[in-house]
């Protein structure tokens, strides 16, 4: 049944009269697809994105391909799902990247199946794009030992719980020759396409940066806009804090695998880790980043200890966080983008959990869909927290802040309640974007998430995802 306007629904109540409610239609998320300069993009890759048959529609493009074709193989760092179910691609990714030892040459990504909770077939379907991507670059990748190992990174979206119709993606594949990859925003806008699900817009951005002087490039692109709640981190390490979300992060800088996966877990933690569409951690949630060196000449790769590295670090947090903004802004019905900001906190962990929580509140979100300034709901969340000192209530503030500069409104004050003005709380919680800033009192450190809204679409889009 189509729609026609806003659907209209009626509050339930014990008290007074029943106000009548209007669903509010998510906006456009169109304007954040924009074109990107070629020059903005980094040297040495060559990509596309094809319809190979994994999706029905012939017009949607479904099989991303990325080669690196510098003269070296890239360095590598990826950081991966924790889930315990984690799917068939992000297994086959952690044994490439533990064998090549941080080295790699192509990413290849499906759309439409996921290959999780496929058992051995998945794992066979998912060794077999590894091996159908490495054919199409002549060098090989190879270990500490000197043995030719695979040197391309597999990813999967889609639905949990079905095979990959493997013969049609391994003749996109094969199908695919020189003149069919390109550098241009075109190629690179198709393999973006290639990554969507239920996104309603490719994620794709670029941008040019300084290290020493001179002058790389960054490009990447992700995809998700339901089943989000990233936590993801490199293969050793124990967890941290915590549709799908996959992307991957290119540059012509030159880094060291060990200093790019160190960049990138500090990154990460800051950008993808701190989102959240529906508090959701998916099987398949995968970053990866590809560092060539093609801009770098015969400079050595930056290492952890080099002057340069804090710079690196920074930049592609800055970049990740970027990227990891798109897919809120994306968020499956979303209608708002809010930052949520801890200050004050003992630790960088306090403040992330703090923040992640009040992202993840269902309570919160529904209210921001309703444009309702019920900040109880608020410090419900955050004072649910076990913090590594106790928050005492009385040093806590909670303010909304406007997103065009105007006058932010405090409606906590060291734990007072402030006679809130509702008309202006209204003018501010109408707008699409705008900030909830939670000060603890109980320190210096501080962390941001990125969240949205829960709407009625929302609901619709995964009450018939499979039909």
């Amino acid at each position: 049944m189509n729609r026609v306007g806003p659907s209209v629904w009626r509050r339930f109540s014990s008290t007074s009269s029943s106000p009548v409610f209007v669903a509010k239609p998510a906006p456009s998320k169109a304007r954040h697809h924009v074109q990107i300069p070629d020059t903005s993009f980094p040297y040495g890759y060559s990509l596309t994105g094809v319809h190979c048959g994994v999706k029905k529609n012939p017009s949607v493009l479904d099989l991303t391909v990325i080669l690196s074709t510098s003269s070296k193989p890239a360095s590598a760092a990826v950081c991966f799902t924790r889930n315990a179910f984690k799917a068939a691609p992000v297994l086959v990714c952690q044994d490439v990247l533990e064998k090549s030892a941080g080295r790699a040459h192509a990413i290849v990504t499906n759309s439409g199946c996921a290959n999780a909770v496929t058992g051995k077939q998945g794992l066979e379907d998912a060794w077999a794009m590894v091996k159908a991507t490495d054919t199409l670059l002549p060098k090989k990748i190879k270990s500490e030992a000197g043995e030719d190992v695979h040197g391309t990174f597999v990813m999967s979206t889609g639905v949990i719980g079905q095979n990959l119709p493997i013969a049609k993606i391994l003749s996109g594949i094969s199908s695919l020759v020189p003149s069919s990859l390109g550098s241009d925003f075109a190629a690179w806008e198709r393999a973006a396409k290639a990554f969507m699900t239920t996104d309603t817009f490719p994620k794709l951005r670029a941008r040019t940066f300084s290290l020493g002087g001179q002058t790389f490039r960054m490009a990447g692109m992700d995809k998700g806009a339901g089943m989000i709640h990233p936590n993801m981190g490199p293969p050793t390490n124990p967890a941290q804090l915590h549709a799908t979300l996959l992307g991957c992060i290119l540059t012509d800088a030159a880094v060291s695998p060990k200093a790019l996966q160190s960049a990138l877990t500090y990154a990460v933690d800051r950008s993808f880790n701190s989102i959240s569409v529906d508090g959701e951690m998916s099987t398949n949630d995968t970053i990866v980043v590809l560092a060539n060196g093609a801009a770098a000449g015969e400079a050595k790769e930056i290492e952890e200890h080099d002057p340069l590295f804090p710079a690196f670090r920074e930049e592609l947090t800055s970049f990740a966080a970027e990227l990891a903004q798109l897919v809120v802004r994306d968020g499956e019905g979303a209608t708002k983008f809010v930052t949520v900001s801890v200050e004050g906190a003992p630790t960088f962990t306090d403040a992330h959990r703090v923040a992640s929580k009040i992202s993840t509140s269902a309570l919160v979100k529904t209210a921001l869909y309703g444009e309702d300034a019920n900040w109880g709901r608020i410090l419900a969340a955050t004072g649910s927290v076990p913090l590594s000192t106790p928050i005492d209530p009385y040093r806590v503030n909670v303010t909304f802040v406007p997103a065009d500069g105007s006058t932010p409104l405090p409606v906590l004050v060291r734990g007072e309640p402030e006679l809130v003005d509702e008309v202006r709380a209204k003018e501010i919680l109408s707008e699409e974007d705008f900030e909830i800033k939670v000060d603890l009192g109980l320190g210096g450190e501080s962390a941001q998430y990125w969240t949205c809204d829960f709407s009625y679409e929302y609901v619709r889009i995964n009450g018939d995802y499979r039909s």
